[in-house]
């Protein structure tokens, strides 16, 4: 697990500018302060300004997190560039995955791709550093893949800006319709949806707290079989990052125009509720976005 200095932010900034804009960090704003993170949990951040060409602000850019859902998008990119079309089965498992954080259709995707080599692709056409395919113990378990803020940012980047339309198109297509419930009951609208005005488009990722939530999200919502939460409870000695501490993570394109991209990962105290450590994350997201904004 890496941790990069403030001293070295702006050697990330570089890597993320486009070339028509020079990479530099913003100067604090001078009216609203950055997030404050509670004590216990642990928080990363990247959020890149579409407009500026540059970074306006980082926390823990490239410490790792295991990736829960989030790596449902470096799933989809890598079906949808290994193929000319997509037979309606395959489009509407895309859909539940993307849109509703669907467990089954990843691990379906997962296996018939390869498992571990889809992050091993992935990683080395968008160029993601930090992100590394699960323990080869564990080549099942999708959600435990590494990855941090910085490389989430870019991954959005490059379906923004180098992928095909149609594979750009299809992924934040239905990122900008995320469904507020996920398909094993949980809510998904905590960070982004709840703290920042549309439009948005966001993918969510939840770890570590168990197989039911506190109260579960929309009258139809199915329950499925073990999710990703329920195996990070269980998998002792798998070197996953974070192992025995719940996460969450949200992160999309915001603002008008889609005019941000951000990642904000969190790791919340072990034992933490469902209900808490939501609070806290979408304290940090209203907070992240006032100060880039202001």
């Amino acid at each position: 697990m890496r941790t990069t200095p403030l001293t070295a932010v702006p050697l990330l900034v570089a890597a993320l500018a486009t070339p028509a804009h020079a990479a530099a960090l913003p100067a604090a704003s001078a009216t609203v302060q950055p997030p404050r993170v509670p004590a216990g949990t642990t928080a990363a951040w990247v959020v890149y300004d579409r407009h500026a060409g540059k970074i306006v602000a980082t926390r823990n850019a490239h410490r790792k997190y295991r990736s829960a859902s989030v790596v449902k998008i470096l799933i989809a990119i890598d079906y949808l560039e290994r193929r000319e079309s997509v037979p309606p089965a395959d489009a509407k498992s895309l859909q539940i995955m993307l849109r509703s954080s669907d467990d089954d259709a990843a691990s379906a995707f997962w296996d018939r791709l390869g498992k571990g080599q889809i992050i091993v692709r992935t990683a080395r056409k968008l160029g993601l550093a930090d992100t590394t395919p699960p323990p080869a113990a564990k080549p099942g378990f999708w959600g435990y893949t590494s990855l941090s803020a910085y490389d989430i940012v870019r991954t959005y980047r490059y379906l923004l800006d180098r992928a095909e339309p149609r594979v750009r198109d299809t992924i934040l297509g239905h990122l900008r319709k995320a469904a507020p419930c996920g398909t094993d009951g949980f809510d998904q609208t905590f960070g982004i949806p709840d703290a920042v005005p549309r439009p948005w488009a966001v993918k969510q990722g939840w770890s570590g707290f168990g197989t039911t939530p506190p109260v579960k999200c929309g009258g139809d919502a199915r329950a499925v079989g073990a999710p990703i939460s329920w195996i990070a409870q269980r998998a002792t000695g798998s070197g996953v990052p974070d192992y025995g501490r719940p996460v969450l993570y949200t992160s999309g394109l915001v603002g008008k125009g889609e005019r941000y991209v951000m990642a904000l990962l969190t790791a919340h105290p072990a034992g933490g509720t469902w209900n808490a450590s939501v609070k806290r994350i979408t304290t940090l997201t209203r907070d992240l976005y006032r100060h880039v904004t202001a």
